[in-house]
């Protein structure tokens, strides 16, 4: 959670791009800064994204997840496209083309600080940020920091090494940020490498303010897929089975951006953000009986502008963004697996598309108690999709169900529009309650317009939509004590799925409400606590079946969806050795039972887990990590999902030993 402090500001970025003081702001938020990171070193998302309340980064196999925020566990194209995903609030896929595994592409583990808006999240952001923004934000160039270089080692043949430089000069500050980890993997062939780059300058001149990044992923990866049969992830002579090992995943990325910024006259500030992002990845579908593997990739260019005004009684921020984007999808399979799903080219197409909006996001400080806050937001999409291969189904004549129909060239568009409003009141000095409205949309993307089945010619799909009113509490006490609480209520609309005809429709609905709390403790002595925990239910609203569904599920908890879930962390900081504090922290992680499908037949019975994290400095350069996850060596799954009738699962891992060394030199 943001580090609460009584009179402290509360610095957020997120919500209009610009730093500003989120205490008053009606908005449900949390940050993980740059101490959380550093103790946690997390090798996955799954394990930093524990601290924040509301989330649950679904761990697959090796860097693979699946994203809940304020959700269900999704999956497939709504599961990447319900969430907006972005680095310095620049998507790190393009709309229309995302990824469910989309967080590997990002230097998440060298990040200055993660910041996450819950729920639909405003004006600022347009298609996507539905159930919520994850945002990383790049770390900032600091005066005499020096180099740091870490290597840690862990089971499995893990190794990782971490390098970042900061400095600043006058007018000029760089950060270079580098990361490279190879893992063997649990799994029998299974296992990957990665190397992530972020580096960033500043330059501060008399009237201009750059800011340039750079950031790029690389991924190479053996995959392991479920293993099935009930309870299959306690049984030890098959938790380090690997079906599928054939399975591998390669992706690349690389996104860059300036940020040219000026003070103009009345408290006026211009910033124009130019930026591009290109994207690659190859990998084998082997949750698919018939294995094709899938080429997927895209470039863009954008541009985002904005004017923004804060003072004392208003910040204000209004803009254009455009998104211009060149994407493509292959997708071949090398031998017959039955005539409905034949050797050769399934899809192949090519698709231009283009997004611009317009927006305007306000904040009124009415008096000392209150604040008011609104947006609007009105965007357009285009899609003008290439097909490259043969129109109609990808089967010879005669086959009875083809799995594959390849859409004729066509365009589509979609032009969506979403608002904010909201009030804050400040009960007594540091303690905020606020109210809050707000809409949300995606419009659908490429895969679920173009990559049709079962002789389905066109899909007429609408954007999905999402309305959400919350009640929240924010504040921090003298004796240490800060909270945050916010109760919500939201309606999704126009659901995309599968029916049972495996047409790609609209029309689902589904109802989420839940209650999202984190606390931290820190008293005058040493030690603290923290919890952060989400009470939740996300059910089906209405009885449009999916594939494989066959009974009314109106009233059914959504699939992958605990009602309970969350973390607390007990930590301990010792006399500090050589300007470092030493730190012991024990983490408690509990996972609630789910369901694995709508009809709610199959379950998953929960699990929890203990982790233990002790860091500090060894000499003056020198410093040490000890981390031990999963510390009583419980059985459980970091994923539980229904195939083809059959219990599956993602195997967590046993009690796991890192070990770090850190060596810094040059600080001032």
């Amino acid at each position: 959670m943001p580090g609460l402090a009584a009179g402290a500001e509360q610095v957020l970025v997120s919500a209009k791009r610009i730093d500003e003081d989120a205490t008053r702001l009606p908005l449900a938020w949390s940050a993980v800064g740059d101490s959380a990171l550093s103790l946690t070193a997390h090798t996955h998302p799954n394990e930093i994204m524990q601290r924040v309340s509301g989330a649950w980064i679904s761990r697959g196999n090796g860097q693979e997840s699946l994203t809940a925020l304020r959700s269900p566990v999704l999956t497939g194209a709504g599961g990447c496209g319900s969430f907006f995903m972005a680095l310095d609030g620049i998507s790190l896929r393009a709309p229309g083309f995302c990824n469910v595994n989309q967080l590997f592409d990002a230097n998440i583990e060298q990040a200055g600080r993660i910041e996450v808006i819950k729920g639909p999240a405003g004006a600022i952001y347009g298609s996507n940020a539905m159930h919520g923004v994850i945002n990383i934000l790049s770390a900032a160039p600091a005066a005499d920091q020096g180099q740091l270089l870490s290597l840690e080692s862990g089971p499995d043949d893990y190794y990782r090494a971490k390098y970042q430089y900061s400095d600043s000069d006058g007018a000029h500050g760089l950060s270079l940020r580098l990361h490279a980890a190879t893992d063997g993997g649990y799994q029998d062939e299974s296992g990957y490498e990665q190397q992530k780059l972020t580096l960033r300058h500043d330059y501060s001149g008399r009237v201009w303010q750059l800011r340039s990044v750079v950031d790029g992923a690389n991924l190479e990866q053996e995959t392991a897929g479920f293993i099935q049969g009930f309870r299959a992830y306690a049984d030890s002579a098959r938790k380090r089975d690997n079906p599928n090992p054939e399975a591998y995943r390669d992706a690349w990325s690389l996104r860059a951006y300036t940020e040219a910024s000026r003070e103009l006259e009345n408290d006026f500030r211009l910033s124009i953000t130019p930026y591009l992002r290109r994207n690659r990845m190859e990998f084998l579908q082997h949750f698919f009986p018939w294995q094709p593997v899938e080429h997927n990739g895209h470039e863009s260019l954008g541009l985002r502008t904005a004017i923004h005004r804060d003072n004392d009684l208003m910040s204000w921020a209004a803009g254009a963004d455009i998104d211009y984007t060149e994407g493509w999808l292959r997708e071949t399979q090398s031998e017959d697996f039955s005539p409905n799903q034949p050797a050769g080219v399934h899809y192949d197409y090519r698709v231009q598309a283009t997004q611009s909006a317009l927006y305007s996001q306000l904040r009124l400080d009415l008096t000392e108690r209150w604040t008011l806050d609104g947006g609007l937001r009105l965007e357009h999409t285009r899609y003008d999709y290439d097909n490259r291969a043969a129109d109609g189904p990808a089967c010879a004549p005669g086959a009875s169900a083809c799995r594959f129909f390849r859409v004729a060239d066509r365009t589509d568009s979609f032009t969506d529009w979403t608002f904010n409003a909201g009030a804050s009141l400040v009960l007594v000095p540091d303690h905020i309650a606020y109210l809050r409205a707000a809409s949300g949309f995606r419009a659908p993307e490429t895969s679920e317009l173009y990559r049709l089945q079962a002789g389905q010619s066109v899909a007429e799909l609408d954007s999905e939509v999402i309305d959400n009113v919350e009640l929240g509490l924010r504040g921090a006490t003298d004796a240490g004590l800060a909270y945050q609480l916010s109760l919500y209520h939201m309606n999704k609309d126009e659901v995309i799925f599968q029916d049972a005809d495996r047409r790609n429709v609209s029309g689902a609905k589904t109802d989420h409400s839940g209650l999202e709390v984190s606390l931290s403790y820190r008293p005058g002595s040493r030690w603290y606590g923290e919890l952060d925990v989400t009470a939740a239910r996300h059910r089906y609203g209405n009885n449009a079946l999916p594939l494989g569904v066959n009974l009314p599920i109106k009233g059914n908890d959504i699939d992958t969806a605990p009602r309970l879930f969350g973390s607390a962390r007990l930590g301990w900081s010792f006399a500090p050795r050589f300007g470092e504090p030493t730190v012991a922290e024990l983490e408690w992680v509990y996972m609630d039972d789910y369901y694995l499908e709508p009809e709610n037949r199959f379950e998953y019975e929960g699990h929890s887990l203990l982790n233990l994290r002790l860091s500090g400095a060894l000499t003056p350069r020198l410093g040490a990590s000890v981390r031990v996850t999963n510390l009583l060596g419980e059985d459980y799954a970091e994923r539980a999902d229904v195939g083809f009738g059959q219990y599956r699962y993602f195997v967590g891992h046993p009690a796991s030993l890192f070990v770090e060394l850190r060596y810094r030199w040059g600080r001032g």
